[in-house]
């Protein structure tokens, strides 16, 4: 299968030696020139995945056009916030024959949408048959390394889920398929948000009691809205959705959980932001998942919190406590 990576960070190289390991045929597009030629040089990504040799057979492309002309499957590896402005630019190529699978974790700021939606709303003339989404508990740095991990291939159609199944699935990468493309994004996008927030306890010094309290609080919240929005609730007990809260909220790994941690400890947000290399994705997510808990009148007590933290300046420690000291009620 011939198969275009758009996105050189941590996780589209690493998606692109999973799908190299498989025998596909790989472009990995970066738009950035300098990390292009030192790639090829190096043959590794040192900003994003130092240590990690990248095969020859990889091609290292910065002409989007012509990396994502005649693919059987585009995977798009690039921040959420800038899906749609990628995407955009290959609009006009015949893609009536091409998968495109987006791998990126988020709700974009301003329209509210799903990355599914953004794709569906960027190429007007594309079939959503022909869209998929790949999730789950899956950082990049273990992945890279072969350690087994489980993901999760969502789709409008089974046939497409399992067409992405079937390119990415191999002894160390298993890929379960599920056709509720909604719950399976919003799973992977609101977890984030509860990473900060589960960084934020650990930041201002509270437990692993208050850290499961907040995941476990945090999975109601997920599937409130994803509820809400269409989602099926039995979606968010699986990988993309208690899975990938586990590991984000947990991993030495974790950006988001880091930046909560960070932000807990007192530094500013934008402090913290400015000396990352990654993108925090559950950043500009929380400012979505805000503002669509408001319009669509769902309670989210944690999310709210955690937005007041990173857009209000409220204090980290007060935040959590707050938390605690809601009101007393019903667990369901």
């Amino acid at each position: 299968m011939n198969v275009t990576v758009l996105g050189a960070g941590s996780w589209g190289t690493t998606l692109s030696l999973v799908l190299h390991d498989n025998h596909h045929n790989v472009n990995l597009w970066t738009y950035n020139q300098d990390q292009a030629a030192l790639m090829a040089e190096k043959r590794e990504n040192p900003a994003f995945l130092p240590g990690i040799p990248l095969p020859p057979e990889i091609r290292i492309l910065t002409d989007l056009e012509k990396a994502s002309t005649g693919r059987d499957l585009i995977v798009a590896a690039v921040p959420s916030q800038h899906l749609r402005s990628v995407i955009q630019d290959i609009a006009h190529l015949d893609l009536t024959h091409t998968v495109i699978c987006n791998v990126a974790k988020g709700i974009e700021n301003g329209s509210l949408m799903t990355m599914s939606e953004v794709l569906l709303d960027v190429l007007m003339h594309e079939r959503k048959e022909n869209l998929a989404i790949l999730s789950g508990p899956s950082h990049a740095e273990e992945v890279s390394r072969k350690i087994p991990t489980m993901v999760v291939s969502a789709s409008f159609q089974m046939k497409t889920a399992k067409l992405v199944q079937e390119a990415f699935m191999s002894d160390y990468f298993r890929v379960y398929v599920n056709e509720d493309i909604r719950g399976v994004e919003l799973g992977g996008a609101i977890k984030n948000v509860i990473a900060i927030a589960a960084g934020l306890s650990d930041g201002a010094g509270f437990g692993d009691n208050t850290k499961a309290a907040i995941m476990t609080r945090g999975i109601y919240e997920i599937t409130r809205l994803g509820a809400k929005m269409g989602a099926h609730p039995i979606t968010f007990a699986g990988l993309s959705g208690m899975g990938d809260l586990i590991v984000t909220c947990m991993s030495r790994h974790s950006r988001n959980r880091y930046v909560g941690e960070e932000i807990g400890k007192g530094r500013r947000v934008h402090d913290v932001l400015s000396e990352m290399i990654m993108v925090a994705e559950g950043v500009p997510t929380a400012k979505s998942v805000h503002q669509l808990a408001a319009k669509l009148h769902v309670d989210m007590p944690m999310a709210s919190e955690v937005y007041k933290v990173l857009f209000e300046a409220k204090d980290a420690r007060q935040a959590t406590m707050d938390l605690m000291l809601q009101d007393a009620k019903g667990e369901r």
